[in-house]
């Protein structure tokens, strides 16, 4: 079976991501901090020797679920129709994983990083990404704004993911800067429901409009 360019860089970054891990290993404390509150204060952790390599392995089982979706994909919704939005995709999202494993990881080693305002941004920079392409992604099961009337319709799947790659590139520059200069919770979850909310909302409007006029 041929791999890909793309699913190598994947597998690299999964590979690197547990190298970083036993790299640290040593220097992270008996319970790694995995979680901290929107003050930026540990507030879950996770005893070795599973601590230092929970998010490797969340890394490791998102390039799993993203090199299988191709091959489980049912005929006339196959993301080789997409395959290089898809690839991209796919790259970004294990990417935002490895970058997080290694904000973590430094941050509980005792490297002084600003966590919970580098993971905000983070996020915000992942949505940007993926609402730039989103408008290229067409009807599928795993991938996008599955609602009952997208999945329908092409031409609501086409007009949903248009409006909602531009509210996902929108929210997640609301994030970004939220991250970078400490927003605040609220302006955060409002883009984040808005991106959320307003797609789902416009692709049932937009079916009972086709629908009516056929």
């Amino acid at each position: 079976m041929k791999i890909s360019r793309v699913n190598l860089a994947s597998l690299g970054l999964v590979v690197l991501a547990f190298l970083m891990a036993g790299a640290l290993y040593t220097r992270l404390p008996a319970w790694v901090p995995t979680h901290w509150n929107a003050s930026g204060r540990a507030d879950g952790f996770i005893a070795k020797p599973w601590g230092p390599f929970i998010l490797p392995l969340v890394t490791a089982g998102a390039c799993l679920l993203m090199l299988l979706i191709p091959r489980i994909s049912p005929r006339g919704f196959r993301v080789e129709r997409f395959q290089r939005v898809f690839e991209i995709i796919q790259v970004t999202i294990v990417a935002f994983l490895f970058l997080v494993t290694t904000l973590v990881m430094l941050a509980g080693a005792g490297v002084p990083i600003p966590i919970d305002r580098a993971i905000v941004a983070s996020t915000g920079l992942l949505l940007i990404v993926l609402g730039n392409f989103m408008g290229k992604i067409t009807k599928n099961f795993f991938v996008g704004i599955r609602t009952p009337w997208t999945l329908a319709s092409e031409e609501v799947w086409l007009r949903t993911h248009r409006l909602g790659g531009k509210l996902f590139v929108a929210a997640g520059a609301v994030i970004v800067v939220c991250g970078l200069l400490g927003g605040g919770v609220v302006p955060l979850l409002v883009a984040i429901a808005a991106a959320a909310v307003i797609p789902i909302a416009y692709s049932y409007l937009i079916y009972r409009r086709i629908d009516g006029d056929e």
